[in-house]
């Protein structure tokens, strides 16, 4: 069997600020210490410029450069996999006969291609797409995104049909598994590669409040905004609002409350640091949607966790979080763990319930049995 393996990233997967990324660097450095030797074929947009760093977990990179809209607007092939297609791209997958991994359905162009018929193709799932842009089709105010978002969720859907052509999908949750069973036998619930090799939960007491999450992403910004104002902005405890590029109408919002704090772009250690030395971090989602990396974080680093119903869907890790889905069952959960000190007991159930379930090295070797 060849230990060598292709992977089409939607995006250079370095450095892994965001949850996609995030996923697709770890598995490759995941693998690479496995053993395996990787062609990874990625996707360049947004003037990002080529890492160097994959090339010490990657035996070749090869880069393409993302389609521009207007070049394929008006395809049926939704724009997030129409804008990733390459003649190159395919002449490279055809060099040898090795499996190739597929990460997203952005990456599915070339999936049910008559030429790659015989190889064994697996797809790396994290999200359902369709449902993805639905959900954001409905939470963006502007008219034009909304009928942009709407437009991709159907052909998304339409697109899903070529996935029969896989042997193998793997999905970060148990109900995306289970849904993609209609297109594969062969449907794998496997929890998505993160950056935590242990749980680091401090002991002590910490005195503020953290939401934390990249704050250009709709759903994100529309989660931090809700939490302000129902719930964090009916408190006198401090509270930390900590992401990327947060939106001018969130910086605005902030600065009318005086317990309640912005970190902008903060590097992964400060942010870890933020995590690690709240006494709790709220998580709260609009979307049922994957599995989010900043609840894996936030229980891997984290003292409490308070989240609601939508941010562990499927996950199995409701266990270790405090459950709240409405501002006043939220506001109790704080109320109820401030100034508490984690117990070791506690911190041990976690540890023993990631690291069985939630540890790279345990879900990469489940990765190759299908390689």
């Amino acid at each position: 069997m060849s230990k060598h393996i292709h992977i089409i990233s939607f995006d250079i997967p370095y450095p892994p600020v965001y949850g996609g990324i995030i996923d697709v660097f770890y598995k490759i450095k995941s693998l690479h210490k496995l053993g395996y030797s990787i062609t990874l074929h990625c996707f360049q947009y947004k003037a990002k410029d080529e890492q160097t760093v994959l090339n010490e977990y990657c035996e070749r990179v090869i880069y393409y450069p993302r389609k521009k809209v207007y070049k394929v607007f008006f395809s049926v092939i939704p724009y997030i996999i129409s804008s990733r297609s390459s003649d190159d791209l395919l002449s490279n997958l055809l060099e040898d006969n090795d499996t190739i991994i597929f990460e997203g359905l952005h990456t599915c162009f070339y999936l049910a291609h008559p030429q790659l018929k015989d190889r064994n193709k697996v797809v790396w799932m994290h999200n359902i797409e369709a449902d993805y842009y639905k959900n954001l089709s409905e939470a963006d105010k502007n008219f034009i995104h909304k009928v942009h978002f709407n437009v991709e969720s159907k052909k998304l859907k339409l697109f899903e049909k070529y996935l029969n052509t896989a042997q193998t999908i793997f999905s970060v949750n148990q109900a995306d598994a289970e849904y993609m069973e209609q297109y594969c036998e062969q449907s794998i619930f496997i929890p998505p590669f993160h950056l935590n090799e242990e749980v680091k939960v401090k002991s002590g007491v910490g005195n503020y409040i953290l939401y934390h999450g990249s704050l250009d992403v709709v759903e994100n910004h529309q989660a931090a905004v809700y939490l302000i104002k129902s719930v964090f902005s009916k408190m006198d405890k401090d509270v930390i609002i900590a992401g990327k590029e947060p939106k001018s109408s969130l910086i605005e919002l902030i600065k009318t409350y005086p317990n309640i704090k912005l970190k902008a772009n903060v590097p992964q250690k400060e942010m870890d640091e933020l995590i690690q030395n709240a006494q709790c971090n709220v998580l709260f989602t609009f979307q049922a949607t994957g599995l989010k990396h900043k609840l894996i974080n936030a229980l891997y680093k984290g003292r409490f966790v308070i989240a609601n119903d939508k941010m562990v869907m499927n996950s199995g890790l409701n266990l270790l979080c405090r459950i709240a889905n409405t501002p006043d069952e939220i506001l109790a959960k704080i109320n109820e763990v401030w100034g508490e000190e984690k117990s070791l007991e506690k911190i041990e159930e976690r540890r023993k319930v990631l690291l069985e379930s939630y540890s790279n090295e345990s879900n990469a070797k489940l990765l190759i049995s299908y390689l």
